[in-house]
C-alpha cells in the first residue's frame, strides 16, 4: 500500500514569528532592523573579502588504529561583516569523500589550496550564491580523505560521525582545532549553530545518516540522489547489483596515506561484504531507514527517477519511513538518471533551494512552506505539482497476469489468471531488449500486457510484484519491470550524460574571485524519442524466497514464492498506450547473471503485480473499458542509449 499521508506534527515547521523574523532581519542586512519582515535573503556582503579558513573537528573515533582520535577537515568560508559586527550566522555544510580524488559537480570541481594550504576554490555554487547572502558555506572532508585522518567506511560509524561531529563543533559540543596535529583550539563563536547539509550522491548518504542519529542543530537535509541503504546499493534482494563490494569505492576514495593505513578497515568491506548477498551486521550499521524516526530535520528529496546508479528504491524507502515518523519534507522528482537539479533545473533550483534555505535556517515566512509537497517531471522540461506526493487519492491495486494467444505475451488486468509461462535467462538481453518484442513469443521473458487505454493512467509510489516461480537449476535471480508502451520523448537517462547535454557556454550564480568562479557551463535536456519506456524496476535472488536477509540454494523442479519490491516512480501511461509487466531473469548491466542458466516456470494464479494507482482500482477499470485504438508507432529512431557498465561509485560527474 502506499503510505498515507500523516502528520504528528504540521507538515512544515514556521520558524519564526513576524516579531523575531523581523530580529533576524539583522543577519542580513547592514544597520537597524527592517520595519518588515524579509522574505529574502539579499548578496549584501563581499564574497571576496570573505573568511577563508580550515578547522580540524574531533570525531572521537580512531578509525585507523593508531592510538589517536581521528580529525577531520573542515574548510570554511563566511561573510566578513557578520563577524565584525558581532552577529552569527547559520551554515550551509557539504561531507564529502570526493574533494581531491574525484571532484563535485558536471565539471569534476575540486578543493584548490594556495602554497600555505589556504583554501582557494569551494566546488560548487553553494559558498559563491549563499555566503554574499548572509551564510556560511562548510565543506567537510570524509575522515580517510583529503586532508582528514581516520579511514574510509563507506557509509558506516567513520563516515557519519565526521558530519555529525562539525554539527557538534559548530553548536559548541566538540573539539575543533585551528591544525591537524597541534592542540590549538578553534571555536565556532561566529555561527548560532543553525545549519544544513546538502549534497548529491555520497554526500547526500552522509546527510541522510547524520540526519538519522537525530543530532541537535541539524535544521534541515537537501539529498540529492542519495543512498538511503548501503545494502540495497549493492544488492536488491540477495541480487548482485554490481561486481564489487564496497571495500572496492573505499580504496577509490581514500587519500593514499589513508590508503597505506586502513588495511583493517578494508578487510572488514570484505570479510562481513559477501558477495553471497546475505545481509550482515555490516549493512545495519549502514542502513539509516530504521532511524528515520530520530530525524529533527526537514528533508527536502531530490531524486532521479531513472537513476541507475543510486537507485530510485534508496529514496522510496527513506520517504515511506519519514512520513510515517511525521517529518517535515518536499520532493523533486526529475527524468533524469543521476543528476544534480542545477544541472537539468537550474534557474528553478536555485530560487527554489534559497527559499528553502532561508525558510528553514533564517525563519523567514516567503511561502515555500505553503507551496506543493512534490514537483515532477512529467517530459522533459515540463513539470507539474501535488500538494501531498503519493497523491492521497492513490489505492495499491491488485493487476493480474494471465495467459494470452501465444506464448510469453499473455493479459494484464483486474481479473485472476490461471496457468503458466517459462522463460529462460538471458544475461545479454536488458530490459529495453525485452520491451522491444514485447509483442513477440522470445524465450528469454514473459510479459504481460494491458489493452491500449481509453484514458490516462497514473501510477504514483512504489510497486510490489509476488511470483511463484519454479526453476529448473540451484540458482535464479529474477527481474520485474513496469512499461509504458507506446511512442514518447523522454530524457536520455541511459547516455554518459544521463538526461543532459553539456554546452559550452556559462551562466553566472553569485559572486566570484580569481580563484573561484560562480559560472558553471550549461546544460540542455538530452532527449531520446522511444516507442517504450521501462518506469519501475525490482530485481531479486530467488534463493531469498525465504528472507531478504539470507538466501538459500534451490531444489530443482520445487516452486517457490517471493515478493520483489520495484522501485518507486510516478508515472502517466497516456491514454492510447498500454501498460506493461515483464517478468524475466538477469536484467543486462543493471544486476549480475545466477551461477547457473535456469529455466523458470511461472504459476500464474500465484503471481500478482500491486500497483499504486491514482484513483484505485476504478481508475483502472475505467482506463481499460471499452475499445480504444493504439497510438500509432513513432517513426524515429527507437531507444534510449545503451546501458553502460560502470564501477559503483555514487557519485559520477553530474
Amino acid at each position: 500500500m502506499p503510505i498515507p499521508e500523516r502528520r504528528t506534527r504540521p507538515l512544515w515547521r514556521t520558524l519564526a514569528t513576524a516579531a523575531t523574523a523581523a530580529l533576524l532581519a539583522v543577519l542580513v542586512s547592514p544597520g537597524a532592523a527592517q520595519s518588515a519582515a524579509p522574505r529574502e535573503s539579499k548578496p549584501v556582503y563581499s564574497y571576496d573579502k570573505a573568511i577563508r579558513e580550515s578547522v580540524w573537528v574531533d570525531t572521537r573515533l580512531d578509525g585507523d588504529g593508531d592510538g589517536k582520535t581521528d580529525r577531520v577537515a573542515v574548510d570554511i568560508v563566511r561573510p566578513r561583516e557578520p563577524a565584525q559586527q558581532g552577529r552569527k550566522v547559520p551554515v550551509i555544510m557539504d561531507a564529502s569523500p570526493y574533494y581531491s580524488c574525484c571532484g563535485r559537480g558536471n565539471e569534476s570541481q575540486k578543493k584548490t589550496y594556495d602554497a600555505h594550504g589556504n583554501v582557494v576554490q569551494f566546488p560548487l555554487f553553494y559558498d559563491n550564491y549563499f555566503v554574499p547572502r548572509g551564510y556560511a558555506f562548510v565543506a567537510v572532508d570524509l575522515a580517510g580523505t583529503n586532508r582528514s585522518d581516520g579511514c574510509v567506511d563507506v557509509g558506516g560509524r567513520s563516515d557519519i560521525q565526521s558530519g555529525k561531529a562539525v554539527v557538534d563543533w559548530l553548536n559548541g559540543r566538540g573539539k575543533g582545532y585551528t591544525t591537524r596535529t597541534g592542540t590549538e583550539r578553534a571555536k565556532a563563536g561566529w555561527t548560532n549553530g543553525r545549519t544544513g547539509m546538502i549534497g548529491k550522491s555520497y554526500d547526500a548518504t552522509i546527510a541522510n545518516g547524520v540526519a538519522a542519529t537525530g543530532v541537535e542543530g541539524l535544521k534541515t537535509i537537501v539529498p540529492i540522489g542519495g543512498i538511503s541503504s548501503w545494502y540495497d546499493y549493492y544488492f536488491q534482494q540477495g541480487a548482485p547489483l554490481y561486481d564489487s563490494g564496497p571495500e572496492w569505492l573505499s580504496d577509490y576514495v581514500e587519500s593514499p596515506e589513508a590508503r597505506a593505513r586502513c588495511a583493517a578497515v578494508q578487510k572488514r568491506l570484505v570479510d562481513e561484504a559477501p558477495r553471497t548477498g546475505d545481509w550482515t551486521g555490516l549493512w545495519d550499521e549502514r542502513n539509516y531507514v530504521p532511524d528515520a524516526g530520530k530525524v529533527k530535520a526537514s528533508v527536502f528529496v531530490v531524486h532521479g527517477m531513472q537513476d541507475l546508479n543510486v537507485r530510485a528504491k534508496h529514496f522510496g524507502q527513506w520517504w515511506d519511513a519519514l512520513a510515517k515518523a511525521g517529518v517535515d519534507r518536499k520532493i523533486w522528482l526529475a527524468q533524469t538518471g543521476h543528476v544534480d537539479p542545477f544541472d537539468s533545473r537550474r534557474s528553478a533550483w536555485v530560487d527554489t533551494l534559497h527559499r528553502w534555505f532561508d525558510h528553514e535556517l533564517l525563519g523567514y515566512d516567503n511561502g515555500v512552506d505553503r507551496e506543493p509537497m512534490a514537483d515532477i517531471e512529467r517530459t522533459p522540461d515540463h513539470w507539474t505539482t501535488d500538494r501531498v506526493w503519493p497523491p492521497r487519492t492513490t489505492d495499491s491495486v491488485r493487476l493480474s497476469p494471465a495467459k494470452g494467444s501465444a506464448a510469453g505475451v499473455g493479459t494484464l488486468g483486474l481479473k485472476h489468471g490461471s496457468g503458466t509461462e517459462a522463460f529462460t535467462d538471458d544475461p545479454k538481453l536488458s530490459e529495453t531488449d525485452w520491451a522491444a518484442q514485447i509483442d513477440k513469443s522470445t524465450p528469454e521473458k514473459a510479459g504481460f500486457i494491458t489493452e491500449p487505454l481509453g484514458k490516462d493512467l497514473r501510477l504514483s509510489g512504489s510497486s510490489k510484484v509476488t511470483v511463484t516461480a519454479t526453476p529448473s537449476t540451484t540458482t535464479a535471480h529474477l527481474s520485474a519491470v513496469l512499461v509504458d508502451l507506446g511512442p514518447a520523448t523522454i530524457r536520455d537517462y541511459a547516455d554518459a550524460g544521463e538526461g543532459i547535454t553539456t554546452l559550452t557556454d556559462r551562466t553566472c550564480w553569485g559572486a566570484s574571485t580569481a580563484g573561484d568562479s560562480s559560472c558553471f557551463l550549461r546544460t540542455e535536456a538530452k532527449t531520446a524519442d522511444v516507442n517504450s519506456t521501462v518506469f519501475s524496476r525490482g530485481w531479486a535472488d530467488l534463493g531469498n524466497y525465504a528472507s531478504d536477509r539470507t538466501g538459500k540454494p534451490l531444489t530443482p523442479g520445487k516452486p517457490y514464492t517471493i515478493t520483489l519490491d520495484l522501485a518507486p516512480s510516478d508515472h502517466v501511461v497516456p491514454a492510447g498506450h498500454r501498460l506493461a509487466l515483464i517478468v524475466a531473469g538477469t536484467d543486462k548491466d543493471l544486476i549480475d547473471p545466477p551461477s547457473t542458466t535456469p529455466t523458470l516456470a511461472l504459476d500464474l494464479s500465484r503471481t500478482v503485480a500491486r500497483v499504486p494507482l491514482v484513483g484505485g482500482a476504478d481508475a483502472f477499470a475505467a482506463a481499460t473499458s471499452g475499445s480504444a485504438k493504439a497510438t500509432p508507432r513513432a517513426t524515429a529512431p527507437d531507444g534510449v542509449s545503451s546501458l553502460r557498465p560502470s564501477r559503483p561509485i555514487p557519485g559520477g560527474t553530474h
